[in-house]
């Protein structure tokens, strides 16, 4: 999130960045400054009448002092014109304040200088690109193919159950995304090795406060794409519905009055809006996000905290389920454990200073990459252009594995920089070694990998001609010694 100072400060360079992400257009310095500009106003017209009446009503003192009654009576109807006239000034600056907050916390982070300019994926750089995908000597099947053909994933079942984009794994199947799952963290959470390991487990919370995801940046802009739970009772929610028609009716009630009166009405409260407020704020407070990656409990373990330099950098682990309602996903990857509302992933996220973050960046994602290396999966990294970058992000790379089964590669991992975009939203501050005010943090996260995506991308790319599946060498252990899943 953006402070209004600096982009009144810096005008031409947010302006040049909003030009890079290609939403010139939605987002400009000039109205934000504008919108600045009128809160000032404001602010300078409040504050003349706060000076107003403070002198207005000393002199309401020495009149009444001087028992000239009629002068009293005078400047008292003024101190109560100018009483009224802060209400509405306090109001309005309230409203404006409001729309400045509302238009920053919706503005995408800067890229930085190094990210490609581009308006989709079509102008992402590939980085580089480890392995070779095999040649096989059948035409390989897709992942659900191979696990319905196994008969350890059923779709039909989740669908029962659940709806769709679900799915049961079960047996072999079930046991190998747990190795998965259990491989990624014993690798992540080793004793940090130069470029590798490091990173501290953590069993978080699935269900996080809006407080959460907005500090992340999931919120507001992105909350058609969370689920909601609530827990409002039904009698609460009618006993509001009750308060709201009668608070409506008496609203209409005081305007009308308002209308009909001959002398100037003070500004009073909109009890409507102050019964929505009410709803809101109850709705909040009983109601929780599932979280879409454990990036969001994660990061939000350092909100409204200052840490030491020496805590730095924190580097934390977690898998979990993850949920999206795939909002923006009607017709994509509708078959198959590519893109569900329940999948599982092991996160990684860093907390840093702003001189480490991009070796930071740099390590996280070789610590990604390490993970598809020890199991043989080819796969290319890849460097998103400022139109394909996600909201909070600087600088992201995409890891994208090889799926013979779909003749491609898919990502499997998104690896981003978010320099002190979520640290502002959440107050997430440091004090430095050397003394001095406390500086905001760095934060990155990083998918270490996405479980259900690993996989899938070990069932297509171990797939054998009849059906069963060789289990790569680094996940047997963790399979009590299996080589290989057949049907049976």
């Amino acid at each position: 999130m953006f402070d209004i100072k600096w982009i009144r400060d810096n005008a031409d360079a947010f302006n040049a960045a909003m030009k890079r992400r290609g939403i010139a257009d939605q987002f400009s310095a000039e109205k934000l400054i504008a919108l600045d500009e009128q809160r000032r106003v404001c602010l300078a017209v409040l504050q003349d009448a706060q000076a107003s009446r403070n002198t207005v009503s000393k002199e309401v003192g020495k009149a009444k002092a001087a028992k000239d009654e009629a002068a009293a009576a005078k400047l008292m109807a003024e101190v109560q014109a100018l009483k009224g006239a802060i209400a509405a000034g306090e109001i309005e600056e309230r409203r404006i304040d409001a729309e400045i907050k509302a238009a920053l916390e919706v503005i995408p982070n800067l890229p930085r200088e190094d990210v490609p300019v581009g308006a989709d994926e079509h102008g992402n750089k590939e980085v580089r690109k480890v392995g070779t995908p095999a040649t096989f000597a059948f035409t390989p099947k897709q992942h659900f193919e191979i696990g319905e053909g196994l008969g350890l994933m059923d779709f039909e079942g989740a669908q029962k159950i659940s709806g769709a984009r679900f799915v049961v794994l079960k047996g072999a199947l079930a046991r190998l995304e747990r190795a998965i799952a259990a491989f990624m963290l014993d690798l992540h959470t080793a004793p940090a090795s130069g470029a590798l390991g490091g990173y501290t487990e953590h069993n978080p919370p699935l269900l996080v406060k809006d407080q959460s995801a907005y500090g992340t940046g999931n919120l507001p802009k992105f909350a058609e794409d969370l689920f909601r739970t609530s827990t409002m009772s039904s009698e609460l929610r009618e006993h509001l519905a009750r308060l709201k028609e009668s608070a409506a009716k008496l609203d209409a009630s005081e305007k009308t009055l308002q209308r009909m009166s001959t002398t100037a009405a003070q500004a009073e409260p909109d009890h409507l809006d102050f019964i929505n407020s009410l709803e809101n704020t109850l709705s909040k407070d009983s109601s929780f996000f599932l979280i879409p990656t454990a990036e969001v409990p994660l990061t939000n373990l350092v909100r409204e905290t200052i840490l030491d330099e020496a805590q730095l950098p924190m580097r934390m682990t977690a898998w979990t389920p993850c949920f999206r309602s795939e909002a923006g996903a009607a017709g994509r990857d509708t078959r198959g454990m590519i893109r569900q509302h329940q999948f599982s992933k092991v996160e990684l996220v860093s907390i840093t200073t702003p001189e480490t973050s991009t070796q930071e960046h740099e390590r996280m994602t070789g610590c990604a990459e390490e993970v598809l290396k020890r199991l043989g999966l080819p796969f290319r990294t890849m460097l998103l252009c400022t139109g394909d970058m996600g909201f909070a992000s600087q600088k992201t790379y995409d890891i994208e594995v090889w799926l013979p089964g779909q003749d491609t590669y898919r990502e499997i991992s998104s690896c981003s920089v978010c320099g002190d975009f979520q640290a502002r939203r959440m107050d997430a501050r440091y004090r430095p070694k050397d003394g001095g005010k406390p500086v905001f943090v760095h934060t990155l996260n990083g998918s270490g990998l996405a479980v259900g995506r690993t996989l899938v991308a070990v069932l297509e790319n171990y797939q054998q001609a009849d059906g069963s599946v060789v289990i790569p060498d680094a996940l047997r252990p963790y399979m009590g010694g299996l080589e290989k899943i057949t049907k049976g």
